[in-house]
């Protein structure tokens, strides 16, 4: 097989999945149609795009970035002010202040990224949920525009009640798949090469003349702006928001969870890790809510995932199939081959007596 016709093959099967992907997310309101059930799915699509956009710097760029939930409240404060306050109104259109919001996030986000990129590891760790709970105070003491711990009110829209989770079922599903297009996109092009040696090695990828602060600022607004497109809609579907639980660090936590449980340097781990960790989310809250033992839970869950998958389901299942794929072909070039007949050995001259 000649490597073009491989690239065709492997365009066509990633052409494949992406087909399969919009149809289980176009029909699924539709197979699940209880309320409660569509709920599930909103949250279940919302923390798989959170975990994908949280990769793009946490996983190309291997930032360990914890403070996402700083930029997730900041777009849903922007969609409670935009369509309560400024006069957007209800309906479809708040929705049209979703990519304005994303954008307004990312300009806003990168002074601070610029500052927040300067250190690294562990220290860039504690500086990102510093950053987040930085503004969780601002939210609460910044009452004429946020409400302060009143929270503010969201316009509830006049959707059919008989449907009503479906327009943000959509409206995030349409923000999932736009954020793993940009994965996607990051991953196939230079910038990907670009993190991934900034992943590896920071030091040496700039000796080799990568831009390691413009790939590193870029990854992070990015990741920034989607990160708070889907804290707009978020805002817009409970329709009541508190600095609580809008800037929220066990959501960051969730969703780097997520991407460690999928595979975080992949495209479709995130994904597969929401799909995962979402029920399980969604059980622990409602079964130990009350006493707070979901987070010893979520703690549990993610040692686990760390000890027994540290480099994730979609890696770990690909070297899986990798070893059998091998397996498989030395058996196949074993039976293949013809039986060796053994040959009389040749003894010298005068050896037979």
């Amino acid at each position: 097989m000649t490597p073009l016709h491989a690239e065709s093959r492997l365009r066509r099967a990633g052409a494949a999945r992406a087909a399969a992907f919009l149809a289980v997310l176009a029909v699924l309101p539709f197979v699940f149609g209880q309320h409660w059930q569509v709920n599930l799915l909103v949250i279940a699509v919302m923390y798989a795009g959170l975990a994908s956009a949280w990769n793009l710097l946490g996983g190309y760029a291997g930032y360990p970035a914890l403070g996402h939930g700083a930029f997730f409240g900041l777009g849903a404060y922007a969609m409670a002010i935009g369509a309560g306050h400024l006069g957007a109104g209800a309906g479809y259109r708040p929705f049209l202040l979703v990519p304005l919001i994303a954008l307004g996030t990312a300009v806003v986000v990168a002074p601070i990224a610029r500052v927040l990129l300067r250190t690294r590891a562990v220290a860039f760790a504690v500086l990102s949920i510093t950053v987040m709970f930085m503004v969780q105070t601002l939210a609460y003491n910044i009452r004429s525009l946020t409400g302060g711990s009143q929270g503010l009110a969201v316009p509830i829209a006049p959707f059919d009640a008989a449907t009503f989770e479906r327009p943000y079922y959509y409206a995030m599903a349409v923000l999932l798949v736009v954020t793993v297009g940009v994965c996607w996109v990051v991953r196939t092009s230079k910038l990907g090469l670009a993190l991934n040696a900034v992943r590896d090695d920071e030091d040496r990828a700039r000796g080799l003349g990568v831009q390691t602060e413009a790939v590193k600022l870029l990854a992070f607004v990015l990741s920034a702006g989607l990160t708070a497109a889907f804290g707009a809609v978020w805002a817009y579907y409970i329709s009541y928001i508190v600095p609580g639980f809008a800037f929220d660090p066990l959501l960051s936590l969730v969703a780097v969870l997520m991407a460690f449980l999928g595979g975080r340097t992949t495209l479709w781990g995130p994904v597969v890790g929401a799909v995962l960790v979402g029920p399980a989310q969604q059980y622990f809250a409602y079964r130990f809510g009350a006493s707070q033992l979901y987070l010893i839970a979520y703690a549990a869950l993610f040692l686990l995932v760390i000890y027994l998958l540290p480099d994730g389901v979609i890696p770990s299942a690909s070297r899986h199939l990798d070893r059998l794929r091998a397996a498989y072909r030395s058996h196949a070039t074993r039976r293949d081959q013809p039986d060796q007949v053994p040959m009389e050995p040749v003894l010298p001259r005068g050896g037979r007596g």
